[in-house]
């Protein structure tokens, strides 16, 4: 892949930082520094975004086995190792997928390893245009039919002042009913000062700054849907696989989950 002047390869993204802590190779030399930054700050973020991944891989699960087929991951980064596309194939080998993302490198990296997968695509979009999101997407997906909406660990990254809700509300009439959303996101919700300090790193490092909510506030990104069971909880409590899986502090998993159904 031959660098592109508008990238700027000195500047962390969040995409790459992510794929990172996952495990991932997709990362440059700034994403790597910030990345061990951050966990020198906070030692237990790689068990947070694995986490992360577990609740993602359980929704992907959950949608497939209540009718949805077709799946469209928003800021979805670098699709590395059990992500959408991998796990719904395993439920619905009929499941098409579409990852959006504004990182033109993160978009490049995911054509490239889906490769000639006919029933996956990657396109460049912002999430927070749904009009040019919805646009991009309109002959991948039949929007006629039920969608599965991701937003895992991604509206974290969209400011108060971008309207986040609003911006939930477009996809969610863009959808028939039978639709679910999905919805990760990082909280202050019985963290300490680490969550304030992980912020600060972000705002200052790279362009996509992160805003940690409460229970109430993702609760609402949720207006126009049945929430599912268990509703919003940390991150671990969302439907596990075990009892072992949620431990005996979930909240320190900084993150909140649910999974709503569109009436």
């Amino acid at each position: 892949m031959g660098e592109r002047p508008d990238i700027d390869l000195t500047r962390p993204s969040a995409a790459r930082v992510y794929d990172y802590y996952l495990g991932g190779a997709h990362n440059f030399a700034a994403d790597r520094e910030m990345a061990r930054q951050a966990i020198g700050m906070w030692p237990e973020l790689p068990l947070i975004m694995q986490a992360n991944r577990a609740f993602l891989r359980r929704a992907v699960e959950y949608c497939a086995a209540h009718g949805v087929h077709q799946f469209l991951d928003l800021g979805s980064g670098i699709p590395t190792v059990g992500n959408v596309h991998e796990v719904a194939r395993n439920a619905d080998p009929t499941a098409h997928v579409v990852y959006v993302d504004n990182d033109p490198i993160a978009v490049t990296y995911s054509r490239t390893i889906l490769g000639d997968d006919r029933q996956t695509s990657a396109v460049q979009e912002d999430l927070r245009h749904p009009d040019a999101v919805l646009a991009a997407v309109r002959d991948l997906l039949d929007l006629s039919r039920p969608v599965a909406v991701m937003m895992v660990a991604v509206l974290h990254f969209v400011t108060d002042e971008d309207g986040p809700a609003d911006i939930v509300a477009a996809y969610r009439d863009a959808v028939p009913s039978g639709s679910h959303l999905v919805i990760s996101h990082a909280t202050h919700d019985g963290q300490d000062t680490q969550a304030d300090t992980h912020q600060d790193l972000y705002r200052q490092r790279t362009a996509t700054p992160m805003t940690m909510r409460s229970h109430d506030q993702v609760l609402r990104f949720f207006d126009g849907f049945d929430v599912v069971e268990p509703g919003v909880v940390h991150l671990p409590l969302w439907r596990p696989a075990s009892r072992e899986d949620v431990g005996d502090h979930p909240e320190r998993f900084a993150g909140l989950a649910a999974v709503g159904r569109k009436p």
